[in-house]
């Protein structure tokens, strides 16, 4: 956050420092606005392509990865992962259902499985720790 305002505080400043370059250069008459204000578009079209490379394209994407030993160790079934990765997705039971061809009530049985397995009170709190345990990518 500092470093970001930083950033902005010497655009600011450094334009400001043009604008008054420009405005003694063109009261002494030594150059007509129009190149005053190009050479102003061209800087801050420089800095901005320096910026973007710097900064917007640094960001390191973090991979997570899941960790199977896990799944393995609190003894989830595949179609209760399954169910827990269609939960962690938004779906409702039906719509879980639906998308893996098997009745509602099967879908609630291994909801209740999966909170039993997860320790968890409510489906949130199971995403929730399926989290922290990596065994859901975030």
């Amino acid at each position: 956050m500092r470093k970001t305002i930083f950033i902005f505080a010497a655009l600011i400043i450094a334009l400001l420092a043009l604008f008054k370059l420009s405005t003694y250069s063109f009261l002494s008459g030594n150059s007509p606005i129009e190149t005053i204000i190009a050479v102003i578009a061209i800087v801050f079209f420089v800095i901005g392509v320096i910026i973007n490379k710097k900064v917007l394209h640094n960001e390191k994407k973090i991979v997570q990865e899941i960790d199977h030993k896990k799944i393995e160790e609190i003894g989830l079934s595949k179609r209760e992962y399954e169910v827990l990765c269609q939960i962690a997705s938004g779906l409702s039971n039906k719509e879980i259902a639906n998308a893996l061809f098997v009745s509602e009530s099967t879908i609630k049985t291994h909801v209740s499985n999966l909170l039993v397995k997860l320790d968890a009170k409510r489906r949130t709190q199971a995403i929730q720790i399926a989290k922290e345990l990596r065994i859901i990518v975030n």
